[in-house]
């Protein structure tokens, strides 16, 4: 869980720069960090369990 709250805070500092950069929009910004960098957490999150079983199952067939 600690590896997905880093790449959150990451992803937020990320989200929101280049945002701002592109529109000039502290608001705009700040609604593009808060909302995308979330969905993406989840789904980053999701996708990490799905990997490890398929590198599981990846390794049983290997070994098996």
């Amino acid at each position: 869980m600690t590896k997905t709250f880093t790449f959150a805070i990451l992803h937020f500092s990320v989200a929101f720069t280049i945002t701002y950069l592109l529109t000039g929009s502290i608001v705009i910004g700040g609604a593009v960090a808060l909302i995308e960098p979330s969905v993406n957490t989840v789904v980053f999150y999701f996708h990490e369990k799905v990997w490890k079983r398929f590198e599981k199952n990846s390794n049983n067939t290997i070994t098996a």
